[in-house]
């Protein structure tokens, strides 16, 4: 399965096909550093980025989650971004909010450090769902389109991290109407429903990323022959271990399948 996107185009990708995804208090710039040789992008955060936001995190933090809660959380973002403007990976930040104007900032913050702006539909933890962030905002499209286009105004490259298997979404309906709001990539969380990926490849012109489960060469190959243009690895990132296994099966696909890379399709 192959296919020349506009939308995906335009991101230009990044190289290798493997991101690091975000693990909320554990995922900055020394993390991404650590991971660097086995990844062409990594997700920093996620970041909690208004007063709705932050209070769901303390409650998060209050029974033992690792949550970000620095005194101001952009100038935070800019901070991490900013040590990895060197670095031999592409950065990104997922992020959280229940208002534009955070939005806003960090995304022109990322357009700075040409970063991606990712946003969290993705979370299901009760307190962030009950704010009405990550995967609550999967049933409320037009609220989270509305994220998108925000985020795309300042010129910013937008992800959006999303979940399958929530009641009442179909993520092959819900892509084409992110893409058209903005988004230029879709970071896909399959949960047990593999097959979601290569739908939602089919539906919109996105950049698709292959999340859950990503630990060897069959779950690399199943994402990759399915049309996922790179996969992600969440827990096991910090594993060097696990990294070079996916790393390689990777390289090894692409290889193969001599599928371009997004910067000679823009060729």
């Amino acid at each position: 399965m192959d296919r020349t996107s506009d939308s995906a185009a335009e991101f230009g990708g990044f190289e290798p096909r493997v991101a690091l995804a975000s693990l909320s208090g554990a995922a900055d710039a020394r993390w991404a550093l650590a991971a660097s040789e086995f990844a062409g992008c990594a997700f920093l955060g996620g970041v909690a980025l208004d007063e709705a936001t932050r209070t769901a995190a303390r409650a998060l933090v209050a029974r033992d989650r690792e949550e970000f809660l620095p005194a101001a959380p952009v100038a935070f973002v800019e901070s991490q971004l900013a040590a990895l403007d060197d670095a031999p990976i592409r950065a990104g930040v997922n992020v959280r909010s229940t208002t534009l104007d955070p939005i806003r900032d960090v995304a022109e913050v990322c357009v700075d450090h040409d970063a991606l702006l990712e946003l969290n539909a993705h979370c299901r933890q009760d307190e962030m769902c009950a704010a009405g962030v990550g995967e609550s905002l999967l049933r409320d499209a037009d609220r989270l389109c509305e994220q998108v286009r925000v985020a795309s105004d300042t010129g910013a490259t937008v992800s959006v991290k999303v979940r399958a298997e929530v009641d009442g979404v179909v993520l092959p309906v819900l892509a084409p109407r992110l893409v058209e709001a903005g988004a230029s990539v879709l970071h896909v969380d399959a949960m047990d429903s593999e097959s979601v990926v290569g739908a939602v490849v089919e539906s919109c012109d996105a950049f698709v990323i292959a999340n859950n489960g990503v630990r060897d060469r069959r779950t690399v190959r199943e994402y990759l022959d399915d049309g996922a243009d790179a996969v992600s690895v969440g827990r096991p990132s910090d594993d060097p271990r696990v990294l070079r296994r996916v790393r390689e099966a990777t390289d090894a696909w692409f290889a193969g399948h001599q599928r371009p890379t997004r910067s000679a399709e823009r060729r």
